[in-house]
């Protein structure tokens, strides 16, 4: 399953998820990035998000993929590392480790029916994790969001790196990408 292809065409996500990324996250670059973004919305049926409402992740994705054509992908990897600061995000801890398992929880509660995915986390040595992104997303959104979470829980004097280190990559059709992170 190559990104932008959800696992599962029942996938819905959470409509106030939709409005926080493209509102504040998109938002945040410009004016006229959060207006492309609801044309692609737009042009996926999806014409006045509500909070209150689900919408098909496949509609999400499409709009995603529009969205990285027309303002480039690394503009996807700067979107992943805002959402940890403007979305709904379990935070009642303060490492980098809890906050890399908390991906998951975040997704799970933003998501639902069907095989929506998951992020795992394994704690590999100090200050060295490795997550696993198996969800249709585009490999710099995630990229993005690891480095936020990280970066957000990291000490002061830590440098925060990650690459990628997993056999497998949805950039090449599979399901998932395994990322090694430092701190």
């Amino acid at each position: 399953m190559a990104s932008y292809d959800a696992f599962d065409p029942a996938v819905e996500i959470n409509g106030q998820t939709v409005l926080t990324i493209v509102e504040e996250a998109m938002g945040k670059f410009s004016d006229e990035y959060r207006k492309r973004a609801l044309a692609a919305l737009a042009a996926e049926g999806i014409t006045e998000p509500a909070a209150d409402e689900w919408y098909p992740q496949q509609a999400w994705l499409n709009a995603f993929e529009t969205i990285a054509d027309d303002l480039q992908p690394h503009v996807l990897d700067r979107l992943g590392e805002q959402i940890p600061s403007v979305a709904d995000w379990p935070n009642d801890f303060d490492t980098v480790p809890e906050g890399l398992q908390s991906i998951d929880e975040a997704y799970q509660r933003n998501h639902r029916g069907g095989d929506i995915g998951q992020y795992r986390f394994e704690s590999v040595a100090e200050r060295t994790g490795e997550v696993t992104c198996e969800n249709p997303y585009p490999c710099p959104f995630d990229r993005g969001l690891i480095r936020g979470i990280a970066q957000q829980y990291a000490p002061v004097d830590a440098f925060v790196f990650l690459e990628e280190t997993g056999e497998t990559c949805r950039r090449n059709g599979d399901d998932a990408c395994t990322y090694t992170v430092y701190w």
